[in-house]
């Protein structure tokens, strides 16, 4: 990865937010770093594995998923980057091998300390924070252990197609999520704003038709969303919670099927949500996006 591509997606807030408290511990990843990380628990059946933003740290999120926690009831454990948070060290730049070590050591504390089975952690990246979730779901997909799902919020095709319409992915290119979804065997959930003015609204339309149809979730195009105002819009209502309740709500009734059929030798249930959002139409502009029930 170039030093200026590196520049551009890497934005830590300088000072961290936040300071050694109990709320934070380290994790150590494969590449010989240390990072912060919080866990909120709930002794819930789900845990989410989040992936944050470049221009945000531990700090910043830590009362949201307080409260994203109790409104969905779930477990959390989210982490910072390397070069992030208490992790910064001056003159060092964090980089895409680097990220993907980090939610590794993440994932890696979850299953192997807090024994947490890879069936019930959901992957949640936002904008940057979509790179390392999908490299981790397309990760535990080859080794035959899915998670049991992906949520990708302002997700991003690869770093190079934010600024340019490319259709392949170029050497020197990052965090290249449109190449590795076809691999990705677990339910995906994506939301992006139709107005998102940093990682335009067809990376969100783009990455929902290169999963393949039987993980397919009714994405949430949320109309006249911005890159960082989402879940401001959809406050009324508390629609976003909503939206992602349904979601997990959707992956706990597909565990409890896929479990019931192995015991009975049976194949699972057919996944209803998948055949709805199979139904298409062209937009206009060559994309084809969900004809019903998708926008805000």
């Amino acid at each position: 990865m170039g030093a200026l591509l590196s520049k551009l997606l890497f934005q830590p807030p300088t000072p961290p937010s936040y300071g050694n408290t109990p709320n934070y511990f380290w994790l150590y990843t494969s590449r010989q770093k240390k990072i912060p990380a919080f866990h909120i628990d709930r002794g819930a059946p789900l845990t989410v594995l989040f992936s944050h933003g470049n221009a945000e740290d531990l700090g910043l999120i830590y009362d949201w998923f307080r409260e994203y926690s109790r409104a969905l009831n779930v477990n959390v454990l989210a982490y910072d980057y390397t070069g992030y948070g208490l992790s910064m060290v001056e003159g060092e730049r964090p980089s895409e091998a680097d990220v993907f070590a980090d939610i590794e050591a993440a994932f890696n504390y979850l299953t192997s300390i807090l024994d947490v089975k890879p069936g019930s952690v959901v992957l949640y990246g936002r904008s940057l924070g979509s790179g390392p979730s999908c490299h981790l779901a397309r990760l535990q997909s080859k080794r035959g252990e899915p998670v049991a799902g992906l949520i990708l919020q302002s997700p991003l095709m690869s770093a190079f197609r934010v600024a340019f319409k490319f259709r392949f992915s170029l050497p020197g290119d990052a965090f290249c999520n449109i190449d590795k979804m076809r691999d990705i065997a677990c339910p995906v959930f994506i939301i992006h704003g139709t107005r998102d003015e940093v990682v335009p609204f067809d990376h969100g339309q783009e990455l929902y038709l290169a999963v393949r149809k039987q993980f397919r979730y009714n994405p949430f195009w949320v109309q006249n969303a911005g890159h960082n105002n989402i879940e401001l819009l959809c406050r009324e209502g508390d629609r976003f919670f909503h939206r992602i309740k349904s979601f997990l709500g959707f992956i706990v009734t597909r565990v409890t099927e896929t479990k019931r059929s192995k015991s009975l030798d049976v194949p699972p249930l057919t996944n209803n949500s998948s055949s709805a959002a199979n139904r298409t139409k062209n937009n206009g502009n060559g994309v084809s996006t969900k004809s019903n029930g998708q926008h805000s």
